[in-house]
């Protein structure tokens, strides 16, 4: 069993880094914007509806501090390993060279879910906008061509059609190589980034210069109670649930975790900085600090604006938790705004779930290359140089799965894939610190005993708070991934059968 702890050397890193042939043209400024790019996604324009209904109301907004405070400890952690270690590959990649095979391979099996999954919550996000895009013109999808069976109240087939198309077009672009300029990433960027900002200056201006939202005796009248008490509601797979008071805001808080994902992408970036040791730690720290105000601010300003218990997909408005921020400023008459969000989100979302899948296809690479999964999964194309056989495989299942699955279902097990990595990233730190003492690290975890603790017990906390439904879909996945790496990744492991490699580059 000692076989299932052996790590990749670190010199073996360094020589990856020499060798490759990658421009250095990433300064921490530029590394920051591919971050609050990739965190800014379905979770701030989707997630704000699911969280304030389902789970935490107007309170929303201290799930998100909750879930910020959580993120910013496995930030840390993340930064001191893209210190030590600034390759791609992200907390694969470092869990393999400082802690041991087995680490790594759980590491990058909850990274395949965490992308994956974000993938699909993200293209069925990017559903609900572009349904509403298309409405801006007069073009109106039947019901049962936009909603997952779970959704679909009526009788008979459905399926969501745009989110399934989205998912194959995206993946025939990442299998002919196709990649943004990095001046149309960075207009993207700055798209999203700007609609965010005038939702919260817009939003803003709507909730307090309107009586019937605002008075300076009762405040904001949505607010009251900014905590509702807790009661049990019917959740998207038909359940009674607990949701608001307390429980509500912790379980708002793990459920909208999705929405903080994205700031590890800077970390596959690394072979790209021009000082990764330096400028990877600041851009992961900073981006996080960013959106973390960013979501606050909107998740404020979206439950001034509109009830939060009028995101009921049973209810008045059914379309709105699909799309909740484009149809708060709709049903406040602010046609004009609605347009400008429902446009920015839709062309800001395609960007996310390709960024997601090409994650992904990254994590697949590296992993293949190691021998822990068939090597299929990192062939290249002669001609393109995209590992095409494993973008076309992850491409059919996101779109089956995304085509037919709550959104809400896909958000709590993006969440769980993300808060089960984090906690073995900052259990790495610890076990690192200990092992390595000497070892230089450019950037280190302050107080990292006391950070590492509560990363890990925020983090486990956060976990046992998502539903039933995604916690045992998770488990099976987790089981599954045991058998895949004891069946298989452990037999054809280079580091542990080099004598199978010796003719192999």
């Amino acid at each position: 069993m000692s076989k299932i702890w052996v790590k990749k050397p670190l010199s073996a890193y360094e020589a990856d880094m020499q060798k490759s042939e990658l421009k250095k043209v990433l300064g921490k400024w530029s590394l920051t914007a591919i971050g609050v790019g990739a965190i800014i996604g379905g979770g701030i324009f989707v997630l704000t509806g699911t969280g304030a209904y389902y789970h935490a109301g107007p309170a929303l907004a201290i799930s998100f501090i909750v879930a910020g405070i959580a993120c910013v400890f496995a930030a840390l952690c993340y930064a001191e390993f893209a210190s030590i270690i600034p390759v791609e590959g992200s907390a694969y990649a470092y869990a393999y060279g400082t802690v041991g095979e087995i680490f790594a391979w759980a590491m990058g099996w909850c990274l395949i879910l965490e992308y994956a999954m974000a993938s699909m919550a993200v293209s069925v996000s990017w559903s609900g906008y572009f349904t509403k895009f298309l409405k801006i013109f007069g073009i109106h999808l039947p019901s049962y061509l936009t909603s997952d069976p779970a959704s679909y109240t009526g009788e008979g087939f459905s399926m969501n059609l745009p989110a399934f198309i989205l998912v194959l077009l995206i993946t025939a672009l990442l299998v002919k190589g196709t990649k943004e300029a990095a001046g149309a990433n960075n207009l993207i960027v700055l798209l999203k980034t700007s609609a965010v900002i005038f939702v919260v200056i817009a939003g803003a201006y709507i909730v307090f210069s309107n009586p019937e939202l605002y008075n300076a005796t009762e405040g904001v009248k949505n607010w009251n109670p900014f905590i509702p008490d807790a009661i049990k509601i019917k959740n998207s797979e038909g359940d009674m649930v607990s949701a608001y008071g307390l429980k509500g805001i912790i379980s708002g808080a793990a459920a909208i975790f999705f929405a903080y994902i994205g700031f590890d992408a800077v970390s596959t970036q690394a072979g790209e900085a021009i000082n990764p040791k330096k400028d990877v730690p600041f851009a992961i720290i900073t981006s996080l600090l960013i959106c973390t105000a960013l979501y606050i601010c909107v998740s404020l300003v979206l439950t001034g604006m509109m009830h939060y218990t009028d995101f009921n997909p049973e209810g008045k408005y059914p379309d709105a938790i699909k799309a909740p921020v484009a149809y708060a400023f709709e049903i406040a008459g602010k046609h004009w705004a609605s347009n400008i969000v429902t446009i920015a989100a839709t062309v800001g979302l395609i960007s996310v779930v390709m960024v997601m899948m090409m994650g992904q296809s990254r994590i697949f690479i590296g992993m293949a290359k190691d021998g822990l999964i068939p090597k299929f999964f990192g062939e290249l194309h002669p001609k393109t140089r995209t590992p095409y056989k494993g973008i076309i495989l992850l491409g059919i299942v996101v779109a089956l799965i995304a085509a037919f699955t709550p959104i809400s279902t896909l958000a709590d097990m993006t969440s769980f894939g993300t808060l089960f990595a984090f906690t073995l990233v900052c259990i790495a730190v610890w076990v690192m610190r200990k092992k390595e003492p000497n070892l230089i690290r450019p950037f280190k975890v302050p107080a990292y005993k006391i950070v590492v603790a509560l990363g890990v017990i925020i983090n486990i906390y956060l976990i046992f708070n998502l539903s039933a439904h995604a916690l045992e879909l998770s488990a099976i996945w987790l089981f599954f991934g045991g058998l895949v790496y004891f069946m298989y990744g452990k037999s054809h492991s280079k580091l542990n059968n080099p004598e199978k490699y010796n003719n192999v580059d």
